[in-house]
C-alpha cells in the first residue's frame, strides 16, 4: 500500500524521491539534515593477497638495488670488480660500488668467507675513520653489490710513492691518529682488522683515511680460542704469526700500525721481504724471507728478548743473530719522528707481542702532545685522480702482497723543515 504522501516506504529517502508537494526549499533542507547526521561510512576495501610466487626480499632487494645507477668501471682484479655510481633520487651523491666476483663452480658452496666478513664487520660498526658501507644487494648474475663510499684521492700507499707530493711530520701525525682511532675503536668492539696496510687507508674527499678491507678481520676475546695464522699482509704480518701462532689479539694489528709508521717516515716498506713474486710470498721460502727481514729491521726473536718463542707451532731458530736494536738505531734510521715518535714506534714493535703497546695506550702516548700538532685533514696532502687507486686496492684478494717494484726508485721527498702548528 502506497503511502499518503504517494512516496513507497520501501524507497530510499533522498531529494530526487520527497514528495512533490513539499517546497524545493523544504526538501533541500531535510535532505541536508539527514546526510550530516548520518555517518558517512567509507567502502571496504578487502586486501590483497600477493601472488603465490611473492618473495618479500626479492622486492627489498630491489628496491635497494634501484636507489643506485651503476656507471664505468673503475678496477677489476680477481676478488671484485668495482665501480663508479651515484644515488637515482641525487645524482651529485656519487658512491663506488663493489661487485664480488663468484666462482660458478663454488656456487653450491654460497659466498666467499672474506665476502660474508667484510659485509658482516661492516654492517656492525661505524666510526670517522672507518669505510662506510652504505647498501648491500645482489644483480640479477645472483652475485653481491656492496655500495661504499666514494674516494676520489685514492690510498695512502699510492701518495706514499708518489714523487710529486711532500708531506711533513705534522701530515704523518695525523695520519697516524686516524688509523690509531680507527683500530680501537675495532679493539674495543672485539674486532681484530688483521691487513692493516697502506693500501687499505683510502683517503676521503675531505682528507680523512679510512681503514677499508675488512675481508680477513675477525672478532676476538676468548683467549682459548683458536684463529689461522695465515692473515696480514706478509710485510706487515708480525712474527708471532710467521712462526705459526694460533691464539693471538691486537697485539697482531699493533705490529702491521708500526710497520705503517715506519713506512710513513722513510716512503718505502721498512721490512719487506725482497723476493721474485707474490707465488713465492705465499710459500715458506716467503716465510723465512720475511723473518730475515725483521731479524735486520728489529732484531732475531730468542728466547732472551721473547720468552715462550721457541714454543710456537712454527718455530725455528733463525741463522741471523742481530741483538734487539736499541734507541740510536732507529734515530739514525727514522730521525724525523724525534725521540718521542721513536719511543712509540719502538712500542708498537716489540718482538714479544705480549709486551708491545695496546691501541689505547698508543693514543696515550707522548707523542701525540708535543709539537708539531697534527695537521687539519683539510689541509693533508692530497692527490688527484685517485678513482682508479681505490678500485684497484677495493678489487685486490685481501692480504695480496703488492709488486716490491713499484718502491724501487721512491724518491724520499719529505718536508719536515716546515712543520706546521
Amino acid at each position: 500500500m502506497a503511502s499518503s504522501n504517494g512516496v513507497s516506504p520501501l524507497m530510499p529517502r533522498s531529494p530526487s524521491n520527497i514528495n512533490a508537494n513539499m517546497s524545493p526549499s523544504r526538501a533541500k533542507s531535510l535532505a541536508m539534515r539527514k546526510s550530516i547526521s548520518k555517518p558517512q561510512t567509507a567502502p571496504t576495501v578487502q586486501p590483497q593477497k600477493p601472488p603465490p610466487d611473492f618473495d618479500m626480499a626479492e622486492q627489498v632487494n630491489e628496491e635497494i638495488s634501484n636507489k643506485y645507477v651503476k656507471g664505468k668501471k673503475l678496477g677489476e682484479g680477481t676478488y671484485a670488480i668495482v665501480y663508479k655510481g651515484h644515488v637515482r633520487s641525487d645524482p651529485h651523491r656519487i658512491v663506488a660500488i663493489k661487485k664480488f666476483k663468484v666462482d660458478p663452480s663454488q656456487q653450491r658452496e654460497g659466498l666467499n668467507v672474506d665476502t660474508i666478513r667484510e659485509i658482516k664487520y661492516l654492517q656492525e660498526i661505524s666510526h670517522p675513520s672507518i669505510v662506510a658501507l652504505l647498501d648491500v644487494f645482489s644483480s640479477k648474475d645472483q652475485n653481491i653489490n656492496m655500495v661504499i663510499e666514494y674516494f676520489p684521492n685514492g690510498n695512502l700507499e699510492e701518495l706514499i710513492r708518489d714523487k710529486t707530493v711532500s708531506y711533513g711530520a705534522a701530515d704523518v701525525k695525523a695520519w697516524m691518529g686516524m688509523l690509531c682511532r680507527a683500530i680501537y675503536y675495532c679493539h674495543s668492539n672485539f674486532i681484530l682488522h688483521r691487513d692493516i696496510k697502506p693500501n687499505n687507508l683510502l683517503i676521503a674527499a675531505d682528507g680523512e683515511v679510512k681503514l677499508a678491507d675488512f675481508g680477513l678481520a675477525r672478532s676476538f676475546g676468548d683467549p682459548r680460542y683458536q684463529m689461522t695464522s695465515a692473515v696480514i699482509t706478509l710485510w706487515y704480518r708480525p712474527p708471532e704469526l710467521l712462526f705459526g701462532a694460533r691464539q693471538y689479539g691486537g697485539a697482531v694489528d699493533i705490529w702491521s700500525i708500526g710497520m705503517v709508521f715506519a713506512e710513513l717516515l722513510i716512503r718505502r716498506p721498512y721490512a719487506a721481504a725482497d723476493v721474485a713474486n707474490q707465488e713465492v710470498l705465499a710459500t715458506g721460502g716467503g716465510t723465512v724471507a720475511q723473518l730475515d727481514k725483521i731479524c735486520e729491521a728489529v732484531g732475531t726473536p730468542s728466547e732472551e728478548n721473547w720468552p715462550g718463542v721457541s714454543k710456537l707451532r712454527d718455530y725455528f731458530e733463525l741463522e741471523k743473530k742481530i741483538p734487539v736494536r736499541d734507541k740510536p738505531f732507529y734515530m739514525q734510521m727514522f730521525p724525523t719522528a724525534g725521540s718521542v715518535g721513536v719511543d712509540l714506534l719502538m712500542a708498537m714493535l716489540k718482538l714479544d707481542p705480549r709486551k708491545r703497546v695496546t691501541a689505547q695506550g698508543a693514543l696515550e702516548h707522548e707523542w701525540w702532545t708535543v709539537d708539531p700538532r697534527p695537521t687539519e685533514k683539510e689541509h693533508l696532502p692530497k692527490q688527484g685522480g685517485g678513482a682508479s687507486k681505490m678500485a684497484a686496492a677495493e678489487a685486490a684478494a685481501p692480504g695480496a702482497v703488492t709488486d716490491e717494484n713499484k718502491f724501487k726508485g721512491v724518491a724520499k721527498k719529505l718536508d719536515f723543515g716546515a712543520s706546521r702548528k
